[in-house]
């Protein structure tokens, strides 16, 4: 066919292979779905969760990261309580001596104490024996004028005498308050001398009076003193009562 037709009849031979593949790419049937998009029906509702994997494998440790910046202290916390004492350390070292410390008052202190001794060689009896040879009698509270000694301190006082016996036998007596306390008797023995003694603890009050004199009526008068044998009377306060002030 020649001719205007038989150019018409190439032409669209040749468009219509063109026509056909742009139209196939046009519209495509989606895959997913059994029939064309000209034939899908509504689409579906969202399907339920599914269950959780299982817990993968612990990975490594990192590297350490840098320290920090220092924060900020908190608030101060609650006293705890008290532990259990620990045990006693080793003991130190003495210490320096400290300073002397000055003197203090010192509380007053009642003295009453006297040690007389025998001039007379034979002394006369049933009187206070006099011992003039005064050893101590600061307080003087001995008088050696009368043989007696007077209390002026309340108090537990100590008395004690040593005669020396010699030319008779000796009988002596203390007495307190014109009543004999103790006697000491000591028999002499010839071309010998002799010591008679005696002691006592007496409890005094304020004006009573202490001494020594021989007992009988003379015959028992031994007591002798010489520049090399004494006959010596003594005592002394030991403590004051207690309501002494």
């Amino acid at each position: 066919m020649r001719g205007p037709a038989g150019f018409l009849l190439c032409s669209l031979l040749l468009v219509a292979p063109h026509c056909t593949e742009v139209a196939a790419q046009d519209v495509q049937p989606d895959p997913k779905t059994p029939c064309a998009n000209w034939m899908g029906g509504a689409p579906g509702y969202p399907g339920h969760n599914g269950l959780p994997g299982r817990d993968g494998k612990d990975g490594k440790d990192g590297l350490k990261g840098e320290k920090g910046e220092t924060g900020m202290q908190g608030p101060k916390g609650d006293q705890g309580e008290m532990g259990i004492p620990g045990r006693d350390g080793p003991r130190g070292f003495p210490g320096y001596p400290g300073q002397k410390g000055e003197k203090g008052e010192g509380a007053f202190v009642y003295r009453s104490a006297f040690s007389v001794g025998l001039t007379e060689r034979a002394p006369h009896p049933n009187v206070p024996i006099r011992f003039s040879k005064i050893f101590y009698n600061e307080q003087s509270h001995y008088d050696a004028s009368t043989g007696k000694f007077l209390c002026n301190i309340p108090g537990t006082y100590y008395f004690a005498y040593h005669l020396t016996v010699y030319l008779s036998d000796v009988k002596v007596s203390l007495y307190k308050k014109d009543k004999a306390v103790i006697f000491t008797y000591d028999q002499f023995q010839k071309n010998n001398v002799d010591q008679a003694s005696g002691s006592v603890l007496l409890h005094l009050s304020a004006g009573d009076e202490v001494w020594l004199q021989v007992y009988g009526e003379g015959d028992n008068n031994g007591v002798y003193a010489d520049n090399i044998n004494d006959s010596t009377f003594m005592g002394f306060l030991l403590y004051p009562d207690p309501d002494v002030h």
